[in-house]
């Protein structure tokens, strides 16, 4: 009976003082810094696509006929 009595002193004297322990909380602060980073002037190549560059081709040739066309009135 002794041991029983002991062992629940014992018990609630453990339950007793780990319950009216202070918790910490932790913050944690987040702070944001804006850094501008100067990127070197690179000449920015012009490509261009399929259809531009098969319009002037086309357009070089219709140019030509219209060319030919325009002599050929001329002559006469």
């Amino acid at each position: 009976m002794k041991r029983v009595f002991i062992t629940g002193i014992f018990m609630l004297s453990i339950l007793s003082l780990t319950s009216c322990r202070e918790t910490v909380e932790e913050k944690t602060v987040v702070k944001e810094v804006e850094v501008e980073k100067e990127e070197p002037e690179v000449e920015e190549k012009e490509e261009k696509g399929l259809l531009e560059r098969t319009g002037e081709k086309v357009d070089e040739k219709v140019n030509k006929e219209i060319d030919e066309e325009i002599d050929k009135i001329d002559d006469n």
